[in-house]
């Protein structure tokens, strides 16, 4: 029986990536990034929109130019630099913070012997720090070091759990590697963009747009509230999946 419901679930996720690629196309990750600047901009991004997190991060390169000159500044030119980005006390702190400790134990802040390291041992490395959690770590992991790994935002979480993706109860920690057991990893960067997409365009937290939703006819959610499913707006929609 559990061998089924993981096939289930393996051609629900295969579905939904379909699908989403139809509405979405495969979008691309918003700039290459080193391990340390993906690890810095992602930092910032936590409890902000991507804008503010841009603006906070080149404000701070073009203030302080490289990693040390951060590291060594007063914090109280890092936090002004940053401000936009919200938790401007917290985050500047903690990135000083990680700073410190990479030098430390590395020497320099070069994080590019993550690459000789297995996907695991990267990711215990990066979790170490104080304001690192799975999915800031999942997020260096797999755009900057190209290494499997499936970063679980809360668009991704709650979107996740509406479709039927995840158990209802799941804690978010464990989704992570629950999520990357049910998308081949090849596809991993662009399930995670267009879930969130999704998440932010459509399956809004408070009143999801299921009339407009390309996978209204096989979530759960829509289906536990009787939402009557619209055509997908797809040019010839997916077919050959059913819910139930």
């Amino acid at each position: 029986m559990a061998d089924v419901a993981q096939q289930n679930l393996s051609a629900l996720a295969g579905e939904v990536h379909k699908r989403l690629k139809l509405v979405f196309g495969e979008p691309a990750w918003r700039r290459a990034h080193t391990p340390l600047d993906e690890l810095i901009s992602t930092i910032l991004s936590q409890n902000t929109n991507d804008r503010n997190r841009d603006i906070a991060f080149d404000r701070l390169r073009k203030r302080l130019p490289n990693w040390e000159a951060v590291r060594d500044a007063d914090v109280g030119q890092v936090v002004d630099a940053i401000r936009i980005a919200g938790l401007a006390n917290q985050k500047g702190a903690r990135i000083q913070e990680i700073l410190r400790q990479i030098t430390a134990e590395r020497g320099n802040l070069d994080l590019s012997f993550l690459c000789t390291l297995s996907t695991d041992e990267a990711r215990s490395w990066l979790l170490r720090f104080k304001g690192v959690g799975l999915k800031t770590a999942a997020i260096v992991l797999l755009f900057s070091l190209d290494k499997p790994a499936f970063p679980v935002d809360t668009h991704i979480y709650r979107v996740s759990g509406r479709v039927g993706l995840r158990p209802a109860d799941m804690r978010v920690e464990e989704a992570h590697h629950h999520l990357e057991g049910l998308f081949n990893p090849h596809d991993y960067g662009v399930v995670h963009l267009n879930l969130i997409r999704l998440g932010r365009e459509i399956c809004h937290a408070r009143k999801p747009d299921c009339d407009h939703c390309p996978l209204c006819d096989i979530c759960n959610f829509a289906h536990a509230n009787m939402v009557e499913c619209n055509q997908n707006p797809l040019e010839e929609p997916a077919k050959g999946f059913s819910r139930g």
